[in-house]
């Protein structure tokens, strides 16, 4: 089985910081310094993204591979990455100590609204192959979700080291369009669980609190 991209810093209890959609490893910034003071950070790049660029794998394979990648850990996760996260809880329960989920979803319960999500999700990945990154970045994030992004918080420099075919590989395969859903299994998780949503007026997290997009 292919492995994840990891960087590692600090020493203690392991955290494993999982990013969102376009993102790497890296985005998580000032975060994982400030958790390499007394922690080991794991800093993964998700499937299709940064080192990981050539990996190719949905939500189980990738949980799976996080899962091998990060270890026994604490995972926090955001967006894809925690729906990632998620996923590995649910699979893999004694892998995950706790767990942190941001901006994620456990799946689009109805079948016409997750098959709209796919069709978006194949139009981004259409007009990426098109159009290349920098074009597909600006229009990424211009949508609403990310409004009043400050451009130090969208990190555009470490974004690009993403590939055409990585993030059109992600949205395929790990898109919430082709998330099944997993509310049901959702009392099954007995680890510490602490879920935050994303506000539409904040955009990203980072732009109000340090957190990458």
């Amino acid at each position: 089985m292919t492995a994840l991209h990891v960087e590692r810093q600090g020493a203690g209890p392991r955290v494993v910081l999982v990013h969102g959609f376009t993102q790497t490893g890296r985005s998580w910034g000032p975060i994982a310094t400030d958790l390499g003071h007394d922690h080991e950070v794991v800093l993964v790049d998700a499937p299709g993204h940064g080192g990981s660029a050539a990996v190719r794998a949905g939500l189980t394979a990738g949980a799976a591979l996080l899962g091998a990648a990060g270890g026994r850990a604490t995972y926090v996760g955001y967006s894809m990455g925690g729906r990632l996260a998620l996923h590995l809880a649910l699979d893999r329960p004694d892998d995950v100590e706790a767990l942190v989920l941001l901006g994620a979803t456990a799946g689009i319960e109805d079948e016409e609204e997750r098959a709209a999500r796919r069709r978006s999700d194949e139009v981004w990945a259409g007009e990426l192959e098109r159009e290349g990154i920098d074009l597909f970045l600006r229009r990424w994030l211009a949508q609403p979700l990310f409004a009043g992004l400050p451009a130090a918080a969208a990190d555009l420099g470490d974004r690009r080291r993403n590939t055409v075919d990585g993030l059109a590989s992600s949205l395929r395969l790990a898109g919430t369009g082709s998330q099944v859903p997993r509310w049901d299994e959702l009392p099954r998780l007995r680890m510490p669980v602490l879920v935050l949503a994303v506000s539409t007026t904040s955009a990203s997290p980072r732009s109000a609190a340090g957190w990458p997009v």
